[in-house]
């Protein structure tokens, strides 16, 4: 059927100052890629976040930046990381892949992002790292849950990719833990041609390796030579760390990617600003329908990437509801992040155990509403008031 409102995969439309400043880059950039517009992103980026220069290392897409951190991590046989299990596959299988042994945390309630107090059930005597997710752009209780890391000498990775720019306790989103990695993904708030990402590192000594570990362990020679090509252009080695060698891979992103990224951080926080507005229009518009159930947050430490609510009358109204809105309204509603022990993929790997009743109950109830920011008000209206005619629909009204 043709929809009327379909669930976008795209989530900005650029201006045409921003498809210039990508236009120019096209055809000035020397070279393509790991040049002048890498190094004024990564330092415009740090400008953004408030944190040191030289500590920020943009990358291909944010799950390449998640690879960077679990090697950070030199994980041993038996080391725990946690995990929030509803989340997106990307906040896990990277530590998989190192080695870790996952263990499932549970989200909060009402947030339905992890807090100090689900981390510190499911840590224990093993527990290396936790991975901090800032769902949907909230900001989860990151000061909090990094004292709880800190006092347990455990590392905190926040995992950021969707809470670019969402702020807590007037810090932004990446900034509270031992490292931070974001998504420029087409489905962001803020995106680069539809992929990229950046990792943040808090400690200095990390920092000289990132771009070799980024790069297929290019580095400089270790000598002057008489002949600029002798014996070539650039050495290759393994990034260490206390005498281990970590394994590098190709992570780079390019330039005009990066040209557009300095750009699009000028308006960054007005697209999150209009996205939390027209989020808490929707919310406050459907304050009579107590079914629904979303989380309202009037300040900057929900960037509403996606607006998400849960029906309250169970698994069975939420499914009629999307029904309805889809076949008869043409509005694609969608329900998503199967929580991870779900898959058959960690099942085999052994982690299909987990206690985390509220992230089951969130996923069975939950629907998130076709949200990107360049829907018309037309459409807005729209959807809005087949909403309410939908659940009075379903009250029997």
């Amino acid at each position: 059927m043709e929809l009327r409102i379909p669930f976008s995969g795209r989530s900005i439309r650029y201006t045409e100052e921003e498809i210039a400043v990508a236009a120019e880059a096209m055809r000035t950039a020397e070279p393509l890629t790991q040049g002048r517009h890498l190094r004024a992103f990564e330092s415009a980026f740090a400008r953004y976040q408030g944190v040191e220069d030289g500590s920020c290392f943009a990358v291909c897409n944010g799950t390449c930046a998640l690879e960077l951190c679990a090697a950070l991590l030199r994980l041993k046989p038996g080391d725990e990381v946690i995990i929030p299990s509803h989340t997106f596959t990307s906040s896990a299988y990277p530590f998989v892949k190192q080695g870790a042994r996952i263990v499932w945390c549970d989200v909060d309630a009402d947030t339905h992002v992890v807090s100090a107090e689900t981390v510190a059930r499911a840590m224990t005597a093993r527990t290396r790292a936790v991975v901090a997710v800032h769902l949907y752009g909230y900001a989860a209780d990151a000061r909090a849950i990094a004292g709880l890391c800190r006092d347990r000498g455990v590392a905190l990775i926040e995992d950021a990719a969707q809470s670019i720019g969402s702020e807590l306790c007037g810090r932004k989103t990446g900034t509270f833990g031992d490292m931070a990695i974001f998504s420029f993904h087409s489905h962001k708030n803020f995106t680069t041609l539809g992929e990229g990402g950046l990792v943040w590192v808090r400690d200095p000594g990390l920092r000289p390796i990132m771009p070799m570990l980024r790069h297929n362990g290019h580095c400089a020679w270790n000598f002057d030579r008489e002949d600029y090509w002798k014996p070539a252009m650039g050495n290759v080695d393994l990034p260490m760390l206390d005498g281990e060698g970590l394994q590098p891979a190709n992570y780079c992103l390019g330039e005009v990617e990066c040209a557009l990224g300095c750009r699009l951080l000028d308006r960054l926080d007005s697209i999150n600003d209009a996205k939390r507005a027209r989020a808490l229009r929707f919310i406050d518009a459907l304050a009579d329908f107590p079914e629904l159930e979303f989380l309202r947050e009037p300040t900057r430490r929900h960037n509403y990437h996606l607006l998400v609510a849960r029906m309250t009358s169970g698994p069975e109204a939420r499914d009629a509801f999307m029904r309805r809105m889809y076949a008869e309204h043409g509005i694609q509603c969608v329900v998503q992040y199967l929580p991870l022990n779900r898959y058959d993929y960690y099942r085999r790997q052994g982690f299909g155990e987990a206690d985390c009743p509220n992230a089951d109950l969130f996923f069975d109830t939950m629907i998130s509403f076709p949200f990107q920011p360049w829907m018309s008000e037309e459409d807005f209206d729209y959807m809005l008031v087949r909403t309410r005619e939908t659940l009075a629909g379903l009250r029997g009204n």
